[in-house]
């Protein structure tokens, strides 16, 4: 026990950490507010937030705090919202006792495709230097997609926790998943955490305690944690069945931000398991409780990224979408013009689903099916396929684990836009296959980057284009001409239709100093805004390009 009397603190070895969780009784807890941003705010919760109610979540007594990976790396880049790498400093200094969290999609990393072995390998290495504990997964639980990102891991000496990413029908057996969790072992040892990746919020309470039993059953001494969604609004009954059949660790929201399309609210679950006898060392529940009373009032300026299609969904079951893709659906399917026809479009991404080989609706998985059925309303089955499923058909991310899709889905996708005359069969047996993709040339795209900015690069710059090029490169532009924005509370950065002139702003950053933007003068003229300011008395001006559709910020 650490002297603060927190078991588990960063610092400890994997080792120690592993054995302190096997000793420990009870549970442990992991803050999941990465997956609570993407699924329920479009990965737009802004540092401010994070910062704000850091001191209380690591008063809290966690094991851990996922901060990044999935979408939110890119994202952060995107909007401008912050550097990733930044996020992770700052996080660290606010949260010293408490262990960071990264998932992470195997050979994808962060994003949608795979990437470059040294590319996998320099990403695990910085990143690594905040996260303590890396949560790793594939789409097809192809495990050598994972393999590149986990010795980088073992290496940096942080806690791997490979994932067994979980889903129903009558390929989806114990014995299947068992046989995932031996290869897992096989190949990455047994100083691991085995992570039950329930995305999608799917089977009952008693399917997951099944579950967790029959891979204890098989593997006794393995440490289990579990990753779930509420988008059902049933995780808490899974989690609580999980826990009693011997999961270590379980992934929670707290109950005045998310708890619907993204994890279950903690306070309801320590609640219920304290009926049962069960606790959770170590925990703290007062400050919980003010963290929560901040992000009520917190929560109303992320309005507008809010999934406004409310509730629970126990049609999930059926569609199988993840949180994050469950709660933007509605408002894809209503931009596309058919949200009266939105349960045929579920109906449809299940049927496509079954006909892919009932494989797991995870990124980039989940997002290849839901873009195929969309296409199939829109223009007829299979007739305009995208790049991305030829590529799932033609096994570049994986093969299938439990069947191949019909030969006539082969041929139309396939041969679709062909202009080479080649049959759909003759594509396969010349063309599919996981590909080894060549190392990056580091020095020349380093060499690139540089031209493009105009300066020196840093390794985490040059290691943030590798994986995001355009967006990387025009956020750094971006800070280089505003600076370092992320500092803004929401209230600042989402405000919409301009600042008054005369206006003050004033706001703190992350030293305790305190800071003033005074608006002197505002005017918009051809599409440009041209904003007059001072900056603690330092007069500046910015002439910026705004869409017409967007009001002048």
């Amino acid at each position: 026990m650490a002297e603060n009397g927190r078991p588990i603190i960063p610092g400890m070895s994997s080792r120690e950490i592993l054995e302190c969780l096997r000793k420990t009784p009870g549970y442990f807890m992991t803050n999941n507010e990465r997956d609570v941003s993407q699924s329920d705010f479009k990965a737009r919760i802004m540092p401010a937030t994070t910062l704000r109610v850091a001191p209380y979540r690591d008063e809290t007594g966690y094991f851990a705090f996922e901060i990044t990976g999935g979408a939110t790396v890119h994202v952060d880049l995107m909007r401008k919202q912050i550097n990733p790498v930044e996020k992770l400093r700052l996080v660290r200094k606010a949260m010293p006792n408490t262990l960071l969290q990264a998932v992470c999609r195997g050979r994808n990393l962060f994003g949608y495709r795979p990437y470059p072995d040294n590319v996998v390998r320099m990403t695990v290495r910085l990143f690594s230097e905040y996260i303590d504990v890396w949560r790793l997964y594939d789409f097809l639980n192809h495990i050598p997609n994972l393999m590149v990102a986990a010795e980088e891991v073992k290496k940096a000496g942080k806690l791997l926790m490979p994932c067994i990413c979980f889903s129903t029908g009558p390929e989806h057996t114990d014995a299947f998943y068992a046989g995932k969790v031996a290869e897992i072992l096989s190949a990455m040892g047994e100083d691991i955490i085995l992570c039950i990746k329930n995305h999608s919020s799917l089977g009952s309470a008693l399917r997951i305690g099944e579950l967790v039993k029959a891979i204890r059953r098989e593997f006794p001494n393995l440490l289990l944690a579990y990753h779930g969604h509420n988008t059902d609004g049933n995780d808490l009954a899974r989690m609580v069945a999980a826990v009693q059949e011997g999961v270590k660790i379980v992934e929670v929201s707290d109950h005045g931000f998310g708890g619907i399309y993204s994890q279950a609210p903690a306070l309801s679950f320590i609640q219920t398991l304290h009926d049962y006898g069960c606790s959770a060392p170590g925990l703290n529940i007062q400050p919980l409780l003010e963290t929560s009373d901040i992000l009520r009032r917190e929560r109303r300026l992320y309005d507008k990224y809010e999934g406004h299609y409310h509730g629970f969904d126990p049609t999930v079951k059926q569609h199988k979408l993840p949180g994050g893709a469950a709660s933007i659906a509605f408002e894809q399917a209503e931009k596309a013009g058919l949200m009266d026809r939105t349960q045929e479009i579920f109906s449809e991404l299940s049927e496509v689903n079954r006909e892919l080989g009932n494989i797991w609706m995870v990124t980039p998985g989940s997002q290849i099916l839901w873009a195929t059925a969309m296409n199939n309303i829109l223009h007829g089955r299979y007739e305009k396929p995208s790049d991305d499923l030829k590529r799932l058909l033609l096994g570049r991310y994986g093969p299938f684990p439990f069947y191949d899709p019909h030969e006539w889905i082969y041929q139309k996708v396939l041969e679709s836009g062909r202009t080479d005359g080649k049959r759909w069969d003759e594509i396969l047996s010349t063309e599919a296959g996981v590909q080894h993709l060549a190392d990056e040339d580091l020095e020349e795209r380093r060499r690139q980057l540089a031209l493009k900015l105009k300066r020196p690069v840093t390794e985490e710059e040059l290691c943030l284009a590798l994986q995001f090029p355009r967006d990387a490169v025009e956020y750094f532009l971006f800070e280089e001409r505003f600076g370092k924005t992320w500092m803004l509370p929401p209230e600042v950065w989402f405000n919409r239709g301009g600042f008054a002139d005369g206006t003050r702003i004033t706001f703190a950053d992350y030293d305790g100093k305190t800071h003033h933007i005074d608006i002197v003068s505002t005017r918009k003229s051809a599409g440009m805004v041209h904003t007059a300011l001072l900056l603690d008395y330092h007069f500046q001006t910015y002439t910026t390009a705004v869409s017409s559709k967007e009001p002048a910020v």
